[in-house]
């Protein structure tokens, strides 16, 4: 929202309020409290009559700043409000001297101006990081009365803004106005399902506006040198959080919103729905199943979309007799093939469905102001939305699931959860404004739940389209609704790099588009992409999404690269470890990995999977791809062929590849099992190592499906020498050197020649192996 006419004025008919005289500092043992005038104060008389900002500081975890501006404190404040997850004894620091005083937690600090004009700048160790000045703190009112509360943050030359959820606009946010509002919207505008309210910033921080309402950002779109967000109210209240690097930031920040949980190793296979809108019953589920198998290709996870239930009586968590007579004899038939179910469900209860009589009668759904039902038509007939704020209604939805799981659903497609009125009055009392956004948390909170007390831990996950902030720690989350062409392809990319930044750790997409059915060409394309993104569903609106129907190389394509993602397995569920751990996401914008590359810092069309490959999607229908390599020796993984970084790259591949690079001094896992994501990764596992420098160490390590450490391998080069040293491992397992071409004695192992390189096979029960080249 901007309030500004120009730099130099205020729009007609608003007032605004700035912190000008600092009049008092008070220090306790862990915050600051300044009290500033928002006048000039030259005498004793100008006390009276006007009005005072306060601002607290304080440190709910080290490396974060908390920041909190009131104008009037007694006005009462409903909920929602988002998890904070902090530390009451946060260790704090103080420096004073006349003029400032300065609060540091880890390696953040603010000092703060003590006397005279207000003023504040952060620093992470000596580094300056942003600051705010007596013109940007503001607390505003419009000739209609309505009262809002702005901060304005520098926003310094070259800086760039990412984040700000799921966004399908440019990567970089700068010269954007951005609405945190979920919206149903598709992915071909500015609008969003997954609204999340903080920025990460190429200087290194974050920042984090604690309000799950809607918060307005002016990215350098009003005032050019600044970060503006605003929400209504009398109070405003954020997080400054620091860290060594742009990974570290967001791992504070999930330490301080909820650390995304590790979706169990089946999920990362291949996922195939029945469409949308499509005709189908057991035996149309059976034929593209069936389908699969006769062709060799690798399924893992079916999904039921929408009409698994009777039309017009979603939700009801009953399967549609017509279509489905044996429901859990069918599932059962399903799962002896080897593959998990999903099932689609939503909020919303139609009032066709039994269950919307039963919900009306106990309270379960959301009333309108004069305690009526709230109902409409769209998407649903006479649809009400489940209570969340309401124990009882939550554990009466959650009973519904508790009894599918029961039948061999094995997690939920958690749709909707946008759509969210805000003429109504929910069982707590909580604001319908901050509920509009924080009702899909509540909403996602409870089905995973659900999945993690009937499953366990590390074996819970949905696939969810909305969300806000915390909504991390339900993965999976998808991208939405997405057409059949290579511009949605794009969008799609940009929104789930936009939400990485945002604090998620795993994201997805409808390859080859939800709407429409896209030609070959696109989906042969969309599968490369899809399958090398963490997960991997192909799912579409009113057409199939098998690959027979679009053309026989397709088949072979979405063969070709489902067995290579199950090779990648032992390294990519490592990734996915470290996500979870670090609050990093595994698809991730170049910035994250090479924030001291200013050309990485634009860069939406590629992206780093894990830590080691870097992944350039093809965008067109000639193979036509130029994509930009980091500094260093990277090497093709399909052709072995070594590229030299810092510049631009400029290929054409046909649908067997893409781009798919490995990072110099990697040492990457690559498992035996090309059928499915769930195995044992340590069994058979061969150790590729790419382009190991004099004095580098390449690591690798291995887990099992209940993310246990089992294997660690380690490779050093010294000049001539090549020294491995693997630690823990039982099982046998090879050695591939994918850039070394000459040597002269091997000890500990035999060796042959590949495609791929030199193999070494060690003897039984080698853990130190060196080679000498």
């Amino acid at each position: 929202m901007k309030f500004s006419n120009g730099y130099w004025m205020v729009k007609e008919g608003y007032t605004i309020l700035n912190p000008v005289d600092v009049r008092d500092v008070q220090q306790n043992d862990s915050s600051l409290t300044v009290y500033a005038a928002a006048r000039k104060i030259e005498r004793k008389g100008d006390t009276l009559n006007g009005a005072m900002l306060t601002c607290e500081f304080s440190s709910p975890i080290p490396d974060v700043i908390r920041v909190r501006w009131t104008h009037h404190a007694g006005k009462s404040s409903k909920g929602p409000a988002f998890e904070i997850f902090e530390n009451p004894q946060t260790p704090v620091s103080f420096n004073g001297s006349k003029n400032h005083v300065t609060m540091k937690s880890g390696g953040l600090s603010v000092k703060i101006n003590k006397h005279n004009t207000w003023g504040a700048e952060f620093f992470f160790e000596e580094h300056r990081l942003t600051g705010t000045n007596n013109k940007g703190a503001g607390h505003i009112t419009t000739a209609n009365k309505e009262i809002y509360f702005r901060e304005q943050l520098d926003l310094g030359i070259g800086e760039h803004i990412y984040g700000l959820g799921e966004r399908f606009t440019n990567l970089v946010k700068n010269g954007q106005s951005v609405d945190i509002w979920n919206e149903d919207g598709g992915t071909s505008s500015e609008q969003s399902y997954k609204n999340v309210p903080f920025y990460l910033s190429s200087k290194g921080y974050g920042v984090f506006v604690n309000h799950p309402e809607h918060v307005s950002f002016e990215v350098g779109s009003e005032v050019v040198s600044k970060v503006q967000f605003s929400v209504p109210g009398e109070s405003i209240d954020y997080f400054i959080v620091g860290g060594k690097t742009l990974k570290d930031v967001l791992n504070n920040y999930t330490k301080l919103s909820g650390k995304p949980a590790l979706p169990p190793a089946w999920s990362f296979g291949l996922w195939l729905t029945t469409s949308f809108t499509t005709d189908y019953d057991e035996a149309t589920v059976n034929s593209f199943i069936d389908g699969m198998i006769e062709r060799e290709l690798p399924l893992h996870v079916f999904h039921f979309d929408c009409f698994w239930m009777k039309e017009y009586q979603w939700t009801n968590f009953e399967w549609d007799a017509d279509m489905f007579p044996d429901p859990v004899g069918m599932l059962k038939r399903l799962k002896d093939k080897g593959l998990k179910i999903c099932v689609w469900i939503n909020s919303y209860i139609g009032q066709k469905s039994l269950l919307f009589q039963e919900g009306m009668d106990k309270g379960f759904l959301i009333k309108t102001l004069d305690d009526h039902i709230w109902q409409w038509d769209l998407w649903q007939a006479g649809m009400g939305l489940v209570d969340f704020t309401n124990p009882e209604a939550t554990e009466w939805y959650k009973s519904h699931l508790r009894r599918l799981i029961d039948m061999g659903v094995d997690c939920f497609k958690t749709d909707f959860g946008e759509r969210i009125p805000t003429n109504v009055k929910y069982h707590d009392g909580s604001d319908p404004f901050k509920m509009h956004n924080y009702y899909t948390f509540l909403y996602n909170k409870a089905v995973f739940e659900v999945l993690e007390e009937k499953l366990g831990k590390n074996e819970a996950m949905l696939f969810a389209r909305s969300a806000t902030a915390g909504g991390q720690q339900f993965p999976v989350h998808w991208g939405g609704d997405c057409s059949a062409n290579y511009d949605s392809m794009a969008e799609s990319l940009r929104g789930g790099l936009s939400l990485g930044l945002s604090g998620f750790g795993f994201w997805s997409h409808d390859i080859s588009g939800f709407e429409k059915t896209a030609p070959p060409d696109i989906y042969k394309r969309w599968v490369a992409f899809g399958l090398l993104s963490s997960h991997s569903r192909l799912h579409g609106n009113e057409s199939y999404r098998v690959p027979w129907l679009f053309d026989e190389e397709a088949v072979d394509v979405l063969r070709h690269f489902t067995k290579l993602k199950s090779t990648l397995m032992p390294y990519l569920f490592a990734s996915a470890i470290q996500s979870t751990e670090m609050g990093i996401p595994m698809m991730r914008a170049m910035v994250l990995d090479f924030p001291a590359d200013p050309s990485t810092h634009h860069l939406d069309t590629q992206y780093m999977l894990g830590d080691n490959l870097l992944v350039a999607p093809i965008f067109n229908d000639q193979g036509h791809v130029m994509y930009y390599v980091p500094e260093g020796r990277w090497t093709d993984y399909f052709s072995g062929q070594v590229i030299e970084g810092g510049k631009w790259q400029e290929e054409t591949h046909d649908y067997m590849t893409l781009p798919l690079l490995v990072k110099p001094n990697t040492l990457l896992a690559v498992g035996a099992n090309d059928q499915k994501p769930d195995y044992d990764y340590e069994d058979g596992v061969s150790f590729h190592l790419f382009e190991l420098q004099d004095g580098a160490i390449a690591e690798t390590n291995i887990f099992d499906m209940q993310a246990n450490l089992q294997l660690t391998v380690t490779a050093v080069r010294k000049v001539d020498l090549i020294e491995f040293s693997i630690q823990s491992g039982t099982k046998p397992y090879t050695i591939v050197l994918r850039s070394i071409h000459l040597i002269s004695a091997i000890e500990g192992s035999s060796y042959s020649n590949s495609a791929y390189g030199i193999v070494l096979t060690p003897e039984s029960g080698t853990s130190h192996i060196v080679i000498r080249l």
